[in-house]
């Protein structure tokens, strides 16, 4: 059966992840103009105390952490248009609330709900390219990133012409309050591709559980250690680059999205000559954590540009897609519950690493940027140490996994 019906379909999901892209990083870029709004404290210099920001950028990863629990199943059970459109509902609140509260709780909640956002989409988006695209599905997944990284690439160029302008910081966040109501209403009509459905366990029998192998379970703590890696970079590296001398840190931000950009084609070609792609995460978290160390040791405004497109490619190309893709395979039958687990793990390193960052940054003072990235280096040593043992066994785990599941 021709799947080219469903390609608009997949075109306006990817369009959610474009909008995805921007709630992912946009407050970290406003962190001044929304400490200022939310009623953050003074500092002695002059600038606004940015650690309440933080912990509204950590409570995405708490949206998330809520939603998935019960999002994946809601996507196996009910299919993908579901969670996709109540993904859609949750960021035209987000971005049409979250600029003009002055209250800081309120804005904590609105973080939560851009995070459950995510979460819906994520369990809607997975699924469905890899349905849509099949022997191509662990690409597809993949070039999700490439969404993300457009958008990325673009809102510091959007920022700039935002400031000269003289238009108000809230007008990106009103642009996507409309793109997404736009891709949200075209997703109620568009097709989506059959799908194998999880069923309720028939005559009062136990729904067989999923079963896990070492390797299964390596690969959900590492979609904790791959998502540490380039969250911490995208919202932190602002502060360190300034102290470092930059005065404009967004355009480090446009060098690591060409980053991302380039390894999606890399990866894509690697992955289609036969590379496996557990060895992808080992070679990728180990160059990450070389370059944050040159970032520490150099201390230099230069280091911060090749350094922003290494992280870029090595760090947030593609890497938490390829685990959730490996992942996902091993279990054909719970693809979004899969999807769901894998993300849980990284919404707990949203939320916890960032809200750490905020700690951080508190008590840290002049030294907390590099405290943060101290912090960053020693979770993705961890995670590349366990990408050696996945390689070890992966290949006997998955065959017992795909069986058994």
């Amino acid at each position: 059966m021709s799947m080219k019906k469903y390609y608009p379909t997949a075109f306006a999901l990817y369009m959610t992840y474009f909008v995805l892209g921007v709630a992912s990083s946009i407050m970290s870029h406003y962190k001044q103009e929304l400490a200022a709004l939310w009623g953050s404290a003074m500092l002695a210099d002059g600038t606004y105390d940015v650690s309440g920001v933080l912990a509204v950028i950590a409570a995405l990863g708490l949206g998330r952490l809520i939603t998935y629990p019960f999002a994946g199943p809601i996507s196996d059970r009910y299919g993908r248009r579901v969670p996709a459109l109540i993904g859609c509902a949750c960021y035209l609140v987000f971005f049409g609330a979250v600029c003009f509260t002055r209250s800081y709780v309120l804005a904590y909640i609105l973080g939560i709900v851009a995070g459950a956002a995510n979460g819906f989409l994520d369990v809607s988006i997975t699924p469905s390219c890899m349905e849509i695209f099949r022997e191509k599905g662990t690409i597809a997944n993949i070039f999700t990133k490439l969404s993300i990284s457009i958008a990325q690439f673009l809102l510091p160029f959007a920022i700039g012409y935002v400031a000269a302008a003289n238009l108000p910081f809230s007008t990106i966040f009103i642009v996507c309050a409309v793109l997404i109501a736009v891709v949200g209403a075209a997703i109620v009509f568009l097709p989506f591709p059959p799908y194998e459905r999880a069923a309720k366990a028939a005559g009062g029998k136990k729904k067989e559980r999923m079963k896990f192998t070492p390797s299964a379970v390596i690969l959900i703590v590492l979609g904790f250690t791959t998502s540490t890696t380039f969250m911490i970079w995208l919202n932190c590296y602002q502060e360190l680059a300034i102290s470092y001398g930059i005065a404009d840190p967004s355009r480090v931000q446009s060098l690591y999205s060409i980053g991302i950009v380039l390894a999606l084609f890399v990866n894509a070609a690697l992955l289609a000559r036969g590379l496996k792609p557990s060895k992808i995460l080992i070679i990728y978290p180990a160059v990450s954590v070389v370059t944050l160390v040159a970032v520490l040791l150099v201390q230099q405004p230069w280091i911060c540009y090749p350094a922003g497109f290494l992280m870029g490619f090595f760090a947030a190309g593609g890497v938490l897609q390829l685990v959730t893709s490996v992942a996902v395979e091993m279990f054909p039958k719970n693809r979004a519950v899969m999807t769901s687990i894998v993300m849980i793990a990284s919404s707990i390193a949203n939320y916890a690493v960032l809200s750490i960052a905020g700690l951080l940054t508190s008590i840290g003072g002049a030294d907390g940027p590099r405290l943060i990235m101290l912090f960053n280096i020693a979770v993705t040593v961890i995670g590349v140490a366990l990408a050696v043992v996945l390689n070890a066994r992966f290949d006997k785990d998955f065959q017992r996994e795909t069986v058994n599941n």
